[in-house]
């Protein structure tokens, strides 16, 4: 592997890897920067094309390790040229300029034009269904929508979730804190890379949600349905806001229904992160359950009512009156 020497702070790469990290988000040449041998090896294997290599001295055998294609420019930079570069307080001897994947809505939202090989629950929009072709299995797009959500830490771990439990993708609303926070990057180990995520306003949002034929779900501390009896196996999108006060309420009134999560414990709230991954498994659970009723050819407790609440009481407002709802401020 061939490196260029770099000696000078005013090198026109080593600045732009500096001016990119402090401005996450792609710059004016389209890329991101990331740091760290770990996320430098994601990227790679989640396809992405990696720009330009920063090498600390010392540390040639991490690039070595990570078979550069030969395109990629390569620079060697003493550690402290490389720590003046560098965001974190324990800076990496290794970082990169990246170009991030381009998503759409298609990428989020799939045509509705499907084959009917399985039914979702009478509650889903007509049209929308479960395909089961050569043994893979296509299920109706799960989505996060961030409202406001400020910890990069919180979201990188909901990025995690939603690509670990067969989300479709995120969707980003105006007041959310940058994907490409470095915090964000390293909390979401990879799923950032490979999962599907767009900045979109309210309005764009809502509409694509509405013509694709998703029931929206908004997270509430009253008058909402548990988690566990809410139809979660359609297509869904789920709204997570801000830590200290949840979704705002002019896109909470956008939402068609609410959820809680039962929580008997005495605590006063759920962290963001960890209230959307609980959702998140949910659906999960519920798709899979629906999967194997089909395999198996026997009635599926999903499928049992038209109200949008499984099982039970569909009431929101007698449900779990002895239980503490999280308010997951999520």
């Amino acid at each position: 592997m061939s490196y260029r020497i770099v000696q000078s702070k005013q090198n026109t790469r080593l600045k732009e890897l500096r001016q990119t990290l402090a401005h996450p988000g792609r710059n004016p040449r389209g890329l991101a920067g990331i740091e760290g041998p770990n996320l430098l090896a994601e990227a790679l294997r989640s396809g992405l094309r990696l720009d330009t290599v920063f090498v600390a001295e010392g540390a040639e055998s991490l690039a070595e390790s990570l078979v550069l294609p030969p395109v990629t420019e390569c620079l060697l930079l003493s550690k402290a040229l490389m720590d003046s570069a560098l965001a974190t307080e324990t800076p990496q001897p290794i970082a990169a300029l990246i170009e991030p994947p381009a998503w759409t809505w298609a990428d989020l939202l799939p045509s509705r034009d499907s084959r009917t090989d399985l039914p979702l629950p009478r509650s889903s929009p007509q049209g929308w269904e479960t395909t089961v072709a050569q043994g893979a299995k296509t299920l109706p797009p799960l989505l996060v929508v961030l409202a406001g959500l400020q910890d990069p830490g919180n979201l990188g771990t909901i990025l995690r979730s939603a690509e670990a439990f067969g989300a479709a993708g995120v969707v980003a609303l105006p007041g959310t804190v940058s994907p490409w926070n470095q915090k964000a990057v390293r909390a979401s180990a990879g799923s950032l890379f490979r999962l599907p995520l767009l900045t979109a306003t309210v309005e764009d949002a809502f509409s694509h949600l509405r013509q694709a034929g998703l029931r929206i779900y908004t997270t509430a501390v009253e008058g909402a349905v548990a988690a566990h009896r809410a139809d979660l196996a359609g297509p869904v999108a789920i709204l997570i806001g801000n830590e200290g006060n949840g979704v705002p309420s002019e896109i909470a009134a956008l939402a068609d229904a609410a959820l809680t999560i039962p929580c008997p414990g005495p605590v006063e709230s759920l962290n963001a992160s960890i209230a959307a991954s609980i959702l998140l498994y949910e659906a999960s659970r519920q798709r899979s359950v629906l999967f194997a009723c089909h395999d198996q050819n026997t009635p599926c407790p999903i499928l049992a009512t038209p109200s949008g609440a499984r099982m039970g009481n569909t009431n929101p407002d007698s449900e779990d009156r002895t239980n503490r709802s999280a308010r997951s401020r999520a």
